[in-house]
């Protein structure tokens, strides 16, 4: 069967996860697979994503983000 495969899609590098309610609300990032910290507004992603030596970051870009329960937006 010609381009049929079992292969899942390549995970994008940054994973912003659905907000996590509170005072202060956030969004925990994983970078690579890994937790690389919390986020509470797109600059904070951004930060994150440089600090792990990903830069210029699209964050429009789902090859680069993934955002889960929400987009780059959803912060409360």
């Amino acid at each position: 069967m010609g381009g049929v495969t079992d292969e899942a899609p390549p995970q994008p590098p940054i994973v912003v996860w659905g907000v996590t309610p509170g005072d202060r609300p956030f969004r925990t990032v994983q970078i690579r697979g890994l937790p690389a910290g919390l986020a509470r507004d797109v600059t904070d992603v951004v930060r994150l994503a440089y600090e792990a030596g990903l830069s210029p970051v699209d964050l429009d870009d789902p090859a680069v983000v993934r955002w889960v329960g929400g987009d780059k937006y959803t912060w409360a």
